[in-house]
């Protein structure tokens, strides 16, 4: 998930959003479930619905957060997820650019370390991940990949900023 243009421009002007306690239990309400009705939320937290749709509001338009819908990649017939580090030369941003259009490649990040860029991908298989390295191999700033296969998902939370 990449960060919103409105999260980057807040960081960019004075750091990063700080939440009060009201909004972290709202966004809390809404990572155990992101369809609870705002009436709800506000009986949870001491407000009421208005307050509450404003609150969420702001937050969305801050780029603090956003409400989507998350799909579990095994049960939609993808069983075969991988981490890929990436060595490049040149322009970082540029190979970063060109992964970012590669379909079934949900996350990349520049990174420091042995490897320039990690990407994410999920695959119907193990062909298709070879398709998909042959993809990123064919950048011509792509030097060298590194691919760790996930085995088995032990934990993956959402819930950044509001312990």
């Amino acid at each position: 998930m990449t960060t919103p243009p409105k999260a980057r421009a807040a960081a960019a002007k004075g750091g990063p959003v700080v939440l009060d306690e009201i909004s972290k239990q709202i966004i809390e309400q809404l990572q155990m479930d992101g369809r609870k009705p705002y009436a709800a939320i506000g009986k949870a937290v001491g407000l009421s619905e208005a307050a509450v749709r404003q609150r969420v509001q702001r937050l969305l338009d801050l780029g603090v957060m956003q409400i989507v819908a998350v799909t579990d990649p095994l049960t939609l017939g993808f069983p075969r997820q991988a981490m890929i580090g990436i060595k490049c030369e040149g322009d970082l941003e540029q190979v970063a650019d060109e992964l970012s259009q590669i379909p079934e490649i949900d996350y990349v990040v520049l990174t420091a370390g042995s490897v320039d860029i990690m990407v994410e991908v999920v695959c119907e298989g193990d062909t298709h991940l070879l398709e998909i390295l042959g993809k990123i191999r064919a950048i011509s700033s792509v030097r060298a990949t590194e691919t760790f296969v996930y085995l088995k998902l032990h934990k993956q939370t959402y819930s950044w900023g509001t312990h």
